[in-house]
């Protein structure tokens, strides 16, 4: 299954568009189950979700917190994607739970929506989280910012960092920095940077003018990359094993904890 799908001219990753499936799913199946016993499950379904996105947040600003103390402003931009999804599920769970005892009354309803959102939450987890067998380096070569032919397959051998971004793109400007800061960091680590459809002028202008001495910055003018990675968006940020075997997949911008936290899984 693709970690993202576009709808017009949106990207959205599918964990975030099965989260609300399961938030549409267990708001309806609850409305329908109070409704015959006479009361609203509305408000413990709402402040359920509040207590579950916060944990899911909290828990992982606490796991990567030395990336954050330079920042702190930064645990406020949830657009890094940054949670820890088993943490928020289970703070939800508890709270709902707790409420219930409460109200004996909400019990049957509250349950009945609590385990049908849970179920198409956890299954489209599920489904994303599956290995794609084989999905590895492509045999692409691009050109190198000194008008070289890279081609990708040579950087198998190391964990390997794919970046497909382009200067006109926001999340992709401010991601650079520290993407640029993480090449420095993990020198064991390769990070190719693969600009979709602009020129080596363009490209090599916009670097200089930000002061980022990237390596291995390559130009993909008809836009190959995002065809043989089977990706829509930018950014997209894939991260390959030293097999060359794709491990996990980020769609949107990328923080200094949500870095690490995909480095850690190529190590």
């Amino acid at each position: 299954m693709p970690s993202s799908v576009q709808i017009g001219p949106f990207v959205l990753p599918m964990a975030l568009l099965f989260m609300f499936a399961a938030l549409a799913a267990a708001s309806f199946i609850g409305r329908r189950a109070a409704r015959r016993v006479g009361v609203d499950v509305e408000p413990v379904l709402f402040w359920s979700l509040v207590v579950g996105l916060g944990v899911a947040r909290l828990a992982f600003v606490l796991q990567f917190s030395t990336t954050y103390r330079a920042s702190p402003l930064a645990v406020l931009d949830i657009r890094d994607g940054g949670w820890q999804p088993l943490a928020g599920f289970a703070a939800a769970w508890l709270f709902a739970i707790a409420w219930q005892f409460k109200r004996p009354v909400l019990r049957k309803p509250l349950l009945s929506a609590l385990l049908a959102g849970t179920a198409i939450w956890a299954g489209g987890l599920a489904a994303v989280s599956l290995p794609v067998e084989e999905r590895k380096l492509p045999a692409l070569a691009f050109t190198s910012l000194q008008g070289a032919s890279i081609d990708l397959t040579q950087f198998e051998g190391r964990p390997t960092v794919v970046n497909l971004w382009a200067t006109w793109c926001p999340p992709c400007v401010r991601e650079m920095p520290v993407l640029h800061t993480a090449q420095v960091d993990n020198p064991v680590v390769n990070f190719v940077f693969i600009n979709q459809g602009e020129s080596a002028e363009r490209v090599g202008s916009w670097l200089a003018a930000r002061n980022l001495p990237l390596r291995n910055v390559l130009l993909d003018r008809e836009s190959q990359a995002l065809k043989a990675f089977e990706q829509r968006g930018l950014p997209t940020t894939l991260f390959f094993d030293a097999k060359g075997q794709l491990v996990s997949t980020r769609t949107g911008e990328l923080s200094a904890a949500t870095s690490a936290e995909k480095l850690g899984s190529i190590d």
